[in-house]
């Protein structure tokens, strides 16, 4: 049987795969071969908190891999959505069992995940986004990276669905600093892009700009996937472009080809 360490150790693993494969092979076999052997070690024990830890990183596997998909202009089926669905009801009808509602926030953020990304609908999924924010803002004991999604998404409901720049600007500035205290270099890109989009709609034009030229940078340097380099690269060329109107258009990369990291597409209303 496998132990707590045994268990714990395998979701370390499994997490620093999943993060190499998300953002620069797009490989997710190693990932899934690591997390599921967690799973299956928690199964065989008593420890719920276990079980639930685990549930919530297949989730994030399902999530990665529906998102990889639709990077590369692949649909989504109806079953690989209910799948990823069913893992983080599944990890919170555990945390539930626990009466651990502050753990439970992995959880809420992967259910709205799966309604703001995969199913575009704002409106179902703002609520678990809202009860995972109450969770982990300003929590100093909740996962930076967890903190850091949370704040993000919730900075692009304020940019895309009410038309608030400020306040999108202060979360994806939260969610930002948050990636740059993890220094994770695969994880750093991603942020600074976001914040760009809502300092471009707050009318700080040339502060996105050098946003996006340390985003492009940064993400050469990581050696991130082609879909992220050319999502900063495009980005920066249509700002740069905006501030100079005749300098002509803006990229040569097809509006298709952007990157959706962590779960935001074209066809869920959100320009990062």
């Amino acid at each position: 049987m496998a132990t707590e360490q045994d268990v714990r150790a395998l979701l370390a693993a499994g997490d620093e795969a999943l993060a190499d494969a998300a953002f620069r092979t797009g490989d997710f076999g190693k990932a899934r071969e690591l997390l599921e052997a967690a799973q299956a070690g928690a199964a065989q024990g008593a420890d719920v908190s276990e079980q639930a830890s685990a549930l919530d990183a297949l989730g994030m596997l399902a999530h990665y891999e529906n998102i990889t998909k639709l990077m590369g202009g692949s649909a989504v089926s109806e079953a690989d959505i209910d799948a990823e669905e069913r893992l983080f009801r599944q990890a919170l009808a555990r945390w539930q069992q626990l009466g651990e509602p502050a753990e439970s926030a992995q959880s809420l953020f992967g259910l709205g995940l799966v309604y703001q990304v995969l199913h575009s609908d704002w409106t179902t999924a703002m609520p678990y986004y809202w009860q995972a924010l109450g969770l982990v803002a300003g929590q100093q004991a909740a996962e930076p990276y967890l903190r850091s999604e949370v704040h993000r998404h919730v900075g692009f409901y304020f940019l895309v669905e009410v038309s608030q720049p400020a306040e999108a600007v202060r979360h994806l500035q939260i969610s930002l600093d948050l990636r740059e205290e993890l220094a994770d270099p695969r994880r750093i890109p991603s942020g600074l892009v976001a914040l760009a989009g809502a300092r471009l709609e707050a009318g700080d034009r040339d502060g996105a700009i050098e946003l996006l030229r340390r985003a492009v940078a940064q993400a050469r340097e990581a050696s991130l996937l082609p879909e992220w380099i050319k999502d900063a690269e495009r980005a920066l060329a249509e700002a740069e472009a905006e501030a100079d109107p005749d300098a002509g258009p803006a990229s040569d990369v097809p509006p298709d080809a952007r990157e959706t990291e962590p779960g935001v597409t074209d066809a869920g209303a959100n320009p990062e």
